[in-house]
């Protein structure tokens, strides 16, 4: 696992997290904020997935 995929991991843990909690208080911004981080945070898991991909095929 790259430093890309564990990056991306974390801020779909936040994201979230951050979700839950602006479900707790009643707050749509940081739901909507959540979101974005986790989608973001999905994405940025995919770029070091194709990272890792890459790096392997190179390899042999």
């Amino acid at each position: 696992m790259n430093k890309q995929q564990v990056k991306g991991n974390l801020n779909q843990a936040a994201g979230e997290v951050q979700q839950q909690a602006g479900k707790l208080v009643g707050s749509k911004e940081q739901q909507v904020k959540g979101l974005a981080r986790e989608k973001a945070g999905e994405v940025q898991e995919k770029a070091g997935d194709l990272k890792q991909v890459l790096k392997e095929s190179g390899k042999h």
